[in-house]
């Protein structure tokens, strides 16, 4: 998912904010960096220095004449609004945006474009009429200005976490020793564990002293994998054996 967005800078006037946004990019695992007629030097002294390690984007990075080229071959393309234009437009924070791209990525020919304006006007009407959907970072009002390499590691952070999200579903699902333990299953343990203890003569079921509900309520507010389920019965039944082994 990560390798299908692409951050678009459009006119950025300082090489270190390119090399600062290079790094929140590799920091976050984004390495497809486009530049629309940019404004200043994108190898340069502070761009490197700002990169902080991430400099081989600045090298990778495509730079085009107009927004259209560095969206071309996208099928959605996010525009980041700081404020409200007078022609309404389907406006989203970066948190709902991260929950539409596992969707949006899905596709084979599947590409996401970022997009980010200049560091002193943003992007204009024109350009974020060029996009299916406005981000806004609801920053605080009385002083909303963000750094382009700051607004770019927000958002960043939000694609990485609905990334890993998506692993985690993943992994849970092609995990069977994961499942929790049904219903069935933990009143058999119960039965298992009752008839244990009174073995081993802890437990008196003449004068229970609510023993048995309150080990219910340890191992239901634990809520057991299948796996931890079968390692517990098994010390039962090895409990079991060696105290019959033990017994006069």
């Amino acid at each position: 998912m990560l390798e299908r967005i692409r951050i678009v800078l459009i006119g950025t006037s300082h090489p270190g904010n390119i090399g600062g946004v290079a790094r929140a990019m590799h920091n976050m695992g984004l390495a497809d960096l486009a530049l629309v007629a940019p404004r200043c030097e994108v190898i340069a002294q502070d761009s490197i220095s700002r990169a902080s390690g991430a400099d081989h984007l600045l090298h990778q990075a495509k730079v085009h004449p107009a927004l259209e080229d560095a969206v071309a071959d996208c099928t959605l393309a996010v525009g980041a609004s700081a404020r409200s234009r007078t022609l309404p437009w389907p406006m989203i924070s970066p948190r709902e945006l991260a929950e539409r791209l596992p969707s949006e990525c899905q596709p084979d020919n599947a590409r996401v474009a970022l997009v980010f304006g200049r560091e002193d006007s943003g992007l204009t009407n024109a350009e974020l009429q060029r996009c299916h959907a406005h981000v806004h970072i609801p920053t605080n009002a009385d002083f909303s200005s963000l750094n382009l390499a700051a607004a770019v590691q927000v958002i960043a952070y939000e694609c990485r976490m609905a990334w890993l999200s998506q692993q985690d579903t993943a992994s849970t699902a092609h995990e069977d020793d994961d499942a929790l333990a049904t219903h069935v299953e933990l009143e058999r343990y119960f039965e298992h564990l009752e008839r244990t203890l009174i073995a081993i003569e802890f437990h008196d079921p003449a004068q229970p002293r609510q023993l048995m509900a309150r080990l219910r309520r340890l191992y239901l507010r634990a809520r057991p994998e299948k796996m931890e389920m079968n390692i517990l019965r098994g010390i039962l039944s090895a409990t079991e054996k060696a105290a019959n082994k033990h017994r006069p």
